[in-house]
């Protein structure tokens, strides 16, 4: 029996997962409103079971207490066993016509109220002449009852010597005459209708129980696929992304409850990796053009060497010097081009902690001036840094302010001012260039884009969608457009959540 049932409790757990979501919702519908249905007919018929007990005891109250066969002498039949007592109590029915005329026939009574004597010492049982008991099984538990006052009463399901229940109503009876005998009357009544009626309830509260469990499977599965209807869409998309890898498909939206939110965010997730793909998909399209520029012109330059070279006709030695010139300068390109692919590369998010700390952003910006004053040294630059302090990359920080003065130095004139200022965590870079035409400002974030008047310059266009890349993840703003003052150039202005002074320690 002890390793059986482990055994059968593992199959039913195994058949149990090993059905589907909707099923096993519909099991267990089921069994909640069948056991929720049994609780509430087994309560039922225990309340009706004691309602009809009630009533029987009721009704054996109203019995008289000493019925009228008892007063009149002799008027028992007596033995040592109650089969003894009935034995003597048929002889004496049968002579009660014509010997006591008063009496009731036995054949005529209505009522079926049974009585019986047990003495004190349970030695006699003793029946009245008249009745038609059945007999009663005699118990010693009766003679409880010799303890009772006149006017009380004990009840107690027993039974006749032919197996019939009767609700029993035990009181204390004291016999006429001298010497005055104790004895235990029992009045009986039987609970066959009762039971019988209990019976049949049960009989069809058994059927509410089977037709309920039957019911509720019916409606359990039918609420259950309705329930999960958005979850059965979401597996179908869910699988067919698996299947053709087409992200960015969505399942319709019903309501604002769990499914609902889980629809949503699992709608959210998709649109989310088709823009990553399609970010990823032109990233690597526009690389590769922007790569093959510069490596067409070095295979060309290459290409032009080696013919020279091949002929026996080498190239002049102020056209060779050239040559290598715009290699190098087409090496330096390529280099930029791929640390800002790189750059680009890293998640929008980065990871929370990687390479941030506190860094001083005033120090920063002095040294990302320092470097553009060797990019462009014929420049005028207007500086004015005050303390400011921020959460951030602080090479990636410096990068995109770098980034920002090169185009500042790149677009300015000879002998112009750039203006840096830094006040209260808002960084401007103020140049006296050409400008942006207003209907190009919302491209000029963008990977890869250049404007049209500025193609034939040096760049690959990334420099700013790393700017704004890297403010992103500092949790700070970025904006480009032209000068406050109404005069030429671009205004780049940066804000970045800090203070004027470093945080304490641990703060």
């Amino acid at each position: 029996m002890s390793s059986s049932a482990p055994h059968h409790r593992g199959r039913l757990s195994r058949w149990y997962h090993g059905r589907s979501l909707r099923s096993r919702l519909a099991i267990l519908s089921s069994l909640a409103v069948a056991v929720a249905i049994l609780l509430c007919s087994l309560a039922s018929w225990f309340i009706v079971r004691t309602n009809l007990y009630n009533l029987q005891k009721a009704q054996l109250s109203s019995a008289p207490p000493n019925p009228p066969l008892l007063r009149i002498t002799p008027n028992i039949a007596c033995g040592a066993t109650p089969q003894a007592a009935l034995a003597e109590l048929k002889a004496a029915n049968a002579e009660i016509p014509a010997k006591y005329p008063a009496l009731p026939n036995p054949a005529e009574r209505t009522n079926r109220w049974e009585t019986e004597l047990i003495s004190s010492d349970g030695s006699k049982v003793c029946l009245p002449i008249g009745a038609t008991s059945l007999g009663i099984k005699e118990s010693p538990s009766y003679l409880d009852a010799l303890s009772l006052e006149k006017d009380q009463a004990i009840f107690r399901v027993g039974s006749y010597l032919n197996g019939e229940p009767a609700m029993l109503r035990l009181t204390h009876f004291q016999s006429g005459g001298e010497p005055v005998q104790d004895y235990v009357l029992i009045t009986a009544s039987p609970l066959s209708g009762v039971d019988d009626s209990l019976q049949q309830l049960g009989l069809l509260l058994l059927g509410v129980v089977a037709i309920g469990a039957l019911g509720a499977g019916i409606t359990g599965r039918i609420v259950a696929r309705t329930a999960l209807k958005p979850v059965h869409e979401l597996t179908e998309v869910v699988e067919h992304i698996a299947r053709t890898e087409e992200v960015g498909t969505t399942i319709p939206v019903h309501g604002n409850d769990e499914i609902a939110r889980l629809s949503s965010s699992f709608n959210s997730m998709s649109t989310a990796l088709a823009n990553s793909r399609d970010r990823q998909t032109r990233l690597i399209a526009d690389a590769g053009h922007e790569l093959r520029t510069p490596l067409t012109s070095l295979r060309t330059n290459v290409d032009l060497m080696i013919r020279s070279d091949d002929t026996g006709r080498p190239l002049p030695s102020a056209t060779k010097t050239k040559l290598l010139g715009s290699m190098k300068a087409q090496m330096q390109e390529l280099t930029l081009l791929i640390g800002d692919l790189l750059q680009l590369s890293r998640p929008d998010s980065p990871r929370p902690g990687q390479n941030v700390a506190t860094v001083a952003f005033h120090e920063i910006a002095a040294r990302a001036v320092e470097r553009a004053k060797l990019r462009g040294p014929g420049l005028e630059y207007r500086v004015e840094l005050a303390p400011w302090y921020v959460r951030a990359d602080a090479a990636a920080l410096e990068r995109a302010v770098m980034n920002l003065l090169d185009n500042a130095v790149k677009y300015s004139p000879p002998a112009a001012p750039v203006e840096v200022l830094l006040r209260e965590g808002t960084l401007t870079v103020r140049d006296h260039g050409p400008g942006i035409p207003t209907d190009e400002l919302q491209f000029v974030f963008d990977r890869f884009w250049r404007s049209p008047s500025s193609r034939q310059l040096p760049g690959s266009g990334l420099g700013l969608s790393i700017v704004a890349q890297t403010v992103q993840e500092s949790e700070g703003e970025v904006s480009l457009g032209p000068a406050t003052d109404g005069g030429p150039g671009t205004l780049a202005t940066v804000h970045l959540p800090g203070g004027p002074t470093p945080p304490e320690p641990g703060v």
